[in-house]
């Protein structure tokens, strides 16, 4: 059964990141995708140049036309901008029995801020609790935390602890802020820490890997499989798509990964 997958986030015109990128990466990965969009975005691989916020009512509302209609396996959240919408999406998908998947989009790659300064508290209170699974770097953990960002492994597994205790079931730590030539990534479950290691790859082709490794993850645990398989399959997958992402010419900054690069390879 093709499992069904909601992203809920924001749009990114030049298809790298956000609803764009999620829906790519749910299809890529063998999912039916959906998407409540919470904000448009004026945006390209330099930088974001305006942003409009949806209207919380009507992102309450597309969730609600969807679970009306329609099975959700899992969902994916994304970019929300603001507390109001933070607290509609929270009372929008509460009751759902189904994988959860929550990154916290707060600053974009080229260091725009997503999430409103005074919207993180809402984001800790309302969305961690009701979370399969988190999926920060390690700039968010810190803003989430109000720490300084971790450095070494040592403080990243404390700071995934920490956001363990805020409540979800699961945190993903991602380390590819991490100095150095790897870029290692840590589960920690109430069963324990797992780590996802991996070699840094030397590409300026970044821009939403954060989506897509999170929106590969919910449609991987969509299919059915356990958070620490789900994982090892996203975990290659965004380690393919950016290997391959010299496959595209896409813009002059930060590029996308190449989301289907398995299509086109056995199209080639």
């Amino acid at each position: 059964m093709i499992p069904n997958i909601l992203t809920i986030a924001g749009s990114d015109p030049s298809g790298g990141a956000g609803i764009q990128a999620d829906l790519k990466a749910i299809s890529a990965n063998g999912g039916y995708g959906m998407a409540a969009i919470t904000a448009l975005t004026a945006q390209n691989t330099q930088g974001v140049r305006a942003v409009a916020l949806t209207d919380p009512g009507m992102v309450a509302a597309q969730v609600a036309a969807i679970r009306d209609d329609i099975r959700i396996d899992a969902v994916k959240i994304g970019m929300l901008g603001n507390a109001k919408i933070i607290e509609a999406v929270a009372d929008a998908v509460a009751g759902l029995m189904v994988p959860v998947v929550l990154d916290p989009v707060m600053v974009a790659k080229g260091g725009d801020r997503l999430l409103a300064a005074d919207a993180v508290t809402a984001l800790r209170d309302r969305l961690l609790p009701l979370a399969s699974v988190i999926t920060p770097n390690l700039p968010e953990a810190a803003d989430l935390l109000d720490a300084e960002e971790a450095t070494d492994r040592s403080a990243m597994a404390a700071q995934a602890a920490a956001l363990l205790s805020l409540g979800p079931d699961a945190v993903l730590l991602k380390g590819g802020h991490l100095a150095g030539g790897d870029s290692p990534d840590l589960l920690l479950t109430p069963d324990g820490p797992r780590w996802f290691d991996g070699q840094r790859l030397a590409t300026r082709n970044t821009h939403g890997t954060g989506c897509t490794l999170s929106s590969a993850l919910a449609t991987q645990l969509g299919h059915g499989l356990t958070l620490p398989s789900a994982m090892a399959h996203a975990k290659t997958y965004i380690a393919t798509a950016i290997a391959r992402s010299g496959d595209l010419t896409v813009g002059s900054g930060h590029g996308p990964v190449h989301h289907f690069h398995e299509l086109h390879h056995k199209a080639s």
